[in-house]
């Protein structure tokens, strides 16, 4: 019953918002740091962001930074990523995975299922 789930996906226009929840169930997030990852059709698995296990650091990959932000709420058990601006080139299956911390390398633990975001006209 230990599970990571991703929520907040969906169609959105270039230009628009999105916002996307990772809930831990059966299991805390304290400690550890929380990282958002995304994979499209043909291309490799991306590191999107990362935050630490206080929330205090933040990281983000090239391709989205200015436009995500991360963030986490450890007494709701959860982390989000705030999307902003969002490009079609953003479409993907977005995942959230605990990790040991956020400086590669780094181990991951656990992943969620992934949640669809379709940036489109």
């Amino acid at each position: 019953q230990l599970q990571l789930v991703e929520s907040g996906g969906g169609l959105v226009q270039p230009g628009g918002s999105l916002t996307l929840s990772c809930a831990a169930s059966g299991f805390t997030l304290d400690g550890v740091a929380v990282g958002w990852f995304r994979q499209a059709p043909g291309t490799e698995r991306e590191r999107v962001s990362c935050v630490s296990s206080s929330g205090s650091v933040t990281k983000y990959a090239d391709s989205v930074k200015g436009r995500f932000t991360i963030s986490r709420d450890n007494a709701k058990n959860a982390v989000y990523l705030q999307m902003n601006s969002l490009k079609p080139e953003d479409t993907a299956i977005y995942y959230c995975a605990t990790l040991s911390h956020c400086r590669p390398p780094t181990d991951i633990h656990s992943w969620g299922q992934g949640t669809q975001v379709t940036v489109s006209s």
